[in-house]
């Protein structure tokens, strides 16, 4: 049986992309989510805003907190609360390796995508520092200048000046 591609069985439903104007991102790792039944339904739909939510270890669990994933309109009486925290699924040592990183200054762990991989909602964190005004000014000026370069190469394949 042949290897599946890494991004194979893969469906990015949210992503946070401020999350990456905000911080630097020094390292990342996937987790699993504990999630209730009308909560995949939701997610499936694409019904999930990670924009406010960051993970808090506590003891020796890891919780994804502020995460909005929309209640489903078919659940009924057995809906969920939007805005609950929500479990991550690591190993012991995925966590300690994380509580560590909170522990040195400046550091924070930042859920940056929530994605389906082969049916199963996973999230994709990262220990983030975060960024001062003028290191967010500086990362627009290279996406700025990259963005140039590439229309120049751009305008020189098709014989343009």
């Amino acid at each position: 049986m042949a290897k599946k591609g890494i991004d194979e069985g893969l469906k990015v439903v949210a992503s946070n992309r401020k999350a990456r104007h905000d911080y630097f991102i020094e390292s990342t790792m996937e987790a699993g989510l504990v999630l209730t039944g009308s909560e995949i339904k939701s997610i499936r739909g694409g019904k999930v805003s990670l924009q406010q939510a960051y993970v808090q270890i506590s003891g020796r669990e890891a919780w994804l907190v502020g995460a909005h994933i929309a209640g489903y309109s078919h659940a009924g009486y057995a809906d969920h609360d939007p805005t609950q925290r929500r479990k991550l699924l690591l190993h012991r040592k995925q966590i300690e390796k994380l509580f560590m990183a909170v522990q040195q200054k400046g550091l924070t762990i930042v859920p940056l995508r929530l994605y389906l991989k082969n049916g199963w909602a996973k999230v994709e964190i990262g220990v983030a520092r975060g960024k001062q005004q003028h290191d967010k000014r500086q990362t627009l000026r290279e996406q700025e200048s990259r963005r140039d370069m590439d229309r120049a190469i751009a305008r020189a394949r098709r014989g343009e000046r």
